[in-house]
């Protein structure tokens, strides 16, 4: 991982605010982030690292934590819009912008209208996504969280926060809500961000904000994105601003999840890039066709357990050396660890196959049974790391393989014809998040 870039405090009235600066592009982009944040914890996501690299390729990026979360001061839990327009203002100054694009995101959207609509020499341009001007529902807006939603929500965090139930991932992130390894990285994000007590106030005055009034007044360039099918907020919430922002620019993704790094935020970038300098990314990642390869050990969470922390980080590391030791034989390319999964590339899937069935068979003298998934398609490749479609669909194939199994696509079968390899019919399948049904087939190998 790349270094992440220095922090430092700027003093908003009797508050410190911790804020972030990097890229040198001739425009300000001031990040408002949502909910609750850690603005040196949001790095160790490869996810979140890239998208925001790539925002500071084309604009000086500024991004801070608001006060009461993340590195901020969190010694009082009144988190009123009003203040938080101050530490934007403090942070502005601080690093002397004069005028800046505002991208606020979930709880960070009605700040940002507010601020917009309160500073507009100072604001360039509106950037909004996945948020609202009202959160609760009423009558004449009926696309609010009712009561009933609320009390479980704030039930749920109260019981369970710094855990993967206290945020869950179905709800956030559904594309990668099977991953478990995922679901400790959100917890453990959310439990450097804030407090339960921080986190259950900002949820409450979530409750209360109603900025519907001010969307007329905003007189800057806005740009509104929002994700069809997620479960946070209704894409209903994103029509309605964009109905009453004048001159409003709607663009709507497909998608289910809310987290606007997970599920494709590449295109996100590429919709800010254009909107703020009218073309889009110099630099835009080259598209390749590769087959992708997870892999996952059966039965972890378990043996882990059995084994203890220090025993099963020793066995861990013997799984990860006899795995790379099998790439390189069959000229795979290492793309990413999360836990006991694995993530590799290959250029031939003929190979990739071959090298599901010798990782399964070399991990047997450990004593570990593994499930293999495979996929080929049109990838994205952003600097060292694979995204797209392509990707999420190896993962899905690989969460249906059974123990010691290597599953793959139609897609794979179907492009190693005449490799001498064998497949069986493993049926017709709905993939999680993914368009169409999917046939999948049992490789027969080794």
């Amino acid at each position: 991982m790349a270094d992440i870039p220095e922090t430092r405090y700027v003093k908003s009235d009797d508050v410190h605010i911790a804020y972030q600066v990097l890229g040198q592009g001739p425009l300000d982009l001031l990040f408002v982030q949502g909910f609750v944040s850690h603005i040196e914890a949001i790095w160790q996501s490869p996810q979140a690292s890239d998208c925001l690299r790539r925002l500071a390729s084309f604009c000086r990026l500024i991004i801070f934590d608001k006060r009461g979360v993340g590195m901020s001061d969190r010694g009082s839990q009144i988190f009123t819009l009003e203040q938080r327009m101050h530490d934007v203002q403090a942070v502005l100054d601080a690093v002397e912008s004069e005028r800046a694009a505002l991208f606020g995101v979930s709880e960070g959207g009605p700040m940002s209208l507010l601020y917009a609509a309160t500073y507009p020499h100072r604001t360039s341009a509106l950037i909004l996504y996945g948020t609202y001007a009202k959160r609760d529902w009423a009558p004449d807006y009926q696309f609010g969280w009712n009561s009933g939603r609320w009390d479980q929500v704030l039930g749920r965090m109260e019981r369970h926060w710094g855990t993967p139930d206290g945020i869950s991932l179905a709800m956030w992130a559904p594309s990668v809500a099977h991953d478990r390894h995922a679901a400790d990285r959100m917890a453990s994000y959310f439990r450097a961000a804030a407090s339960p007590g921080a986190a259950l106030a900002i949820m409450r005055m979530n409750r209360e904000i109603d900025v519907r009034h001010i969307l007329p007044s905003i007189s800057v360039p806005a740009l509104i994105m929002h994700r069809t099918a997620e479960h946070v907020i209704a894409v209903e919430n994103a029509r309605y601003m964009a109905e009453h922002i004048p001159g409003a620019k709607l663009v709507e993704f497909p998608g289910e999840d809310h987290t606007w790094w997970v599920g494709g935020g590449g295109a996100i970038v590429e919709e800010i890039e254009q909107f703020l300098t009218g073309q889009r990314l110099a630099h835009e990642p080259d598209r390749v066709l590769a087959t992708v390869l997870f892999t996952d050990i059966v039965g972890s969470t378990e043996r882990a357990a059995a084994l203890g922390d220090r025993a099963w980080r020793v066995l861990l590391d013997a799984f990860y050396s006899k795995v790379r030791d099998v790439l390189r034989q069959f000229r795979g390319r290492e793309i990413d660890t999360a836990g006991d999964g694995f993530l590799a590339a290959f250029d031939g899937p003929a190979r990739a196959v071959r090298c599901a069935g010798a990782i399964r068979d070399a991990v047997r003298s450990l004593d570990l049974k593994v499930r293999c998934g495979l996929h080929t398609g049109e990838c994205e490749l952003a600097g060292e790391r694979l995204a797209g479609i392509a990707v999420h669909i190896g993962a899905r194939v690989a969460a249906l393989a059974a123990p010691q199994e290597v599953l793959v696509s139609q897609t794979v079968r179907d492009l190693v014809a005449g490799s001498g390899l064998a497949f069986a019919e493993r049926g017709t399948h709905q993939l999680k998040g993914v368009p169409g049904e999917w046939r999948l087939f049992g490789a027969m190998v080794g």
